[in-house]
């Protein structure tokens, strides 16, 4: 079995098994004309060998990184398009017109990318015209209100702040309405900034826009602040909110370690995956125990481990996803304007429940509990953690993702979104991620360090080690965060 490289070209694989993410061109539905690609004339790239700045279009990334002496990275590995500038590119510098939209909830990050993009297309490729859309997708429906015409002061300094510069909402998506107004504007170019939801929207605008003939390419950098975003070596922002909650574990541990029994409830957000809280957990060190969505639990489990915590240090330190613990209590499933399921508190329920506990008669006439009973101090920086500005690693990160968009855009891709794999840059077909998503594996020896470091119960798992890798094989049971790729939900 011949070895192939983390990264290749398409022709250096001659064996038919080859498996090639696809992307999306407009040259595969229109005609266009391609034109040498003006960054060849910018003074930055003299500094570069001629040539190195730019990427071939064959030029693949493989998704295997790892091997054994007896099964090597092989040939039948799926392999995606390397991001990064072409030498040709599908626009004018007068024909091109851009628009940025951001949609969901805010991530670190966000100005950032919004930043970079139009800095891109203005200062490397000489766009004129780029668009901001205010209010996510139902921006589109009142343009002269919320459109603007971005430039160099709109985005200045904007990636020091948290939140969005351009506003963002929830739902709101008319895919006929948000192609009269791109038709309408002439632009040719649409960056959408978000998580599933969003993507399945950009989905449905491309294919709009090809049924209509026109030459415009749709491009996602995609969000999410619980690095649900399958594939990916991890989504931005991420980091960013790991590093605001080790404060806020912290607090809570000084709360408990302050009183008798004391026990700190941190509640971080993971509607359905708990990158976060695993993250946080590892980072921290003190936490005796973290709950998350793809991990179920017994009640009795858990009040059996913090007693014997309590018993042993006086007292403990609990952190949960947001979306663990719903079947325990019953939750019923709703759902918000994007279509995200609506959690119940559990982080209110976790403190009822826990007081209740040790609230119990026996905890009178015990040593280690009488005149001193439990006392829970509840933390909720759910929100706080998403608001804050980027840090360093997703500044850079952000800045990488944008870039490669506009390269991918300009080049005539669409109906793509840009990430790392194995910490290369790649474009991937928006088909491969929408109605899946990045979860903790529980089974990973990620998890697995989590489980040494708190001490507490495995537990069982809500998804079954089956499905935990995809059917295909397309995807990585395996990501640098500890996570793996499931299917969910209905075609868009």
């Amino acid at each position: 079995m011949r070895c192939v490289a983390l990264v290749a070209t398409a022709a250096a694989l001659s064996a038919p098994n080859i498996r090639v993410a696809e992307v999306p061109k407009l040259a595969d539905r229109i005609d266009v004309t391609t034109t040498p690609s003006p960054i060849g004339h910018t003074e930055a790239i003299h500094f570069v060998p001629s040539g190195d700045i730019f990427v071939d279009d064959d030029a693949l990334i493989a998704s295997q990184v790892t091997a054994t002496r007896s099964r090597m990275i092989s040939e039948d590995a799926t392999f995606f398009h390397r991001a990064g500038p072409r030498r040709e590119v599908v626009f004018e510098q007068n024909e091109a017109k851009a628009c940025i939209v951001t949609c969901g909830g805010v991530c670190p990050g966000l100005n950032t990318v919004v930043r970079e993009l139009y800095l891109c297309l203005a200062k490397q490729y000489g766009v004129n015209t780029v668009y901001g859309v205010q209010n996510g997708y139902s921006g589109f429906k009142n343009w002269q209100r919320d459109a603007v015409k971005m430039d160099s002061k709109f985005v200045y300094e904007i990636q020091r702040k948290g939140g969005t510069v351009l506003r963002s909402s929830r739902g709101g998506h008319d895919t006929s309405k948000i192609c009269d107004a791109l038709e309408a504007h002439e632009v040719n170019m649409l960056f959408v900034i978000g998580g599933d939801g969003t993507m399945k929207g950009a989905c449905k605008i491309d294919a709009e826009m090809q049924k209509r003939g026109k030459k415009c390419v749709v491009c996602c950098v995609p969000k999410t602040i619980d690095n649900d975003v399958p594939l990916i070596d991890n989504s931005f922002g991420f980091t960013s909110a790991v590093e605001a909650a080790i404060p806020m574990i912290e607090a809570a541990n000084t709360e408990a370690e302050a009183c008798p029994n004391g026990i700190g409830i941190v509640k971080l957000m993971g509607r359905h995956s708990g990158f976060i809280a695993l993250h946080a957990t590892l980072a921290s060190g003190d936490v005796d125990l973290c709950l998350v969505p793809e991990s179920s639990f017994e009640i009795e489990e858990i009040m059996n481990h913090l007693e014997a915590k309590l018993r042993e240090n006086n007292h403990a330190l609990v952190v949960v996803a947001e979306g663990a613990g719903q079947a325990q209590m019953g939750a019923s499933v709703k759902f918000d304007a994007s279509g995200n399921a609506l959690n119940e508190d559990v982080g209110l329920w976790l403190k009822s429940v826990i007081t209740q506990h040790f609230a119990a008669d026996r905890y009178d006439t015990d040593p280690d509990f009488a005149g001193k009973k439990a006392k829970c101090f509840l933390v909720d920086p759910t929100y706080a953690i998403r608001a804050v500005p980027a840090n360093a690693y997703d500044q850079v990160y952000c800045s990488s993702l944008a870039h490669a968009a506009v390269h991918g855009a300009m080049a005539g891709y669409t109906r793509f979104l840009v990430g790392n794999i194995n910490t290369r840059l790649a474009m991937l077909p928006l088909d491969l991620v929408v109605n899946r998503r990045n979860i903790v594996a529980i089974r990973d020896r990620m998890w697995t360090r989590l489980l040494f470091s708190t001490g507490q119960p495995p537990f069982d798992a809500v998804v079954t080690s089956d499905d935990e890798c995809d059917a295909e094989g397309l995807y990585r049971s395996e990501t640098a965060t500890g996570g793996c790729t499931v299917s969910f939900g209905d075609e868009y």
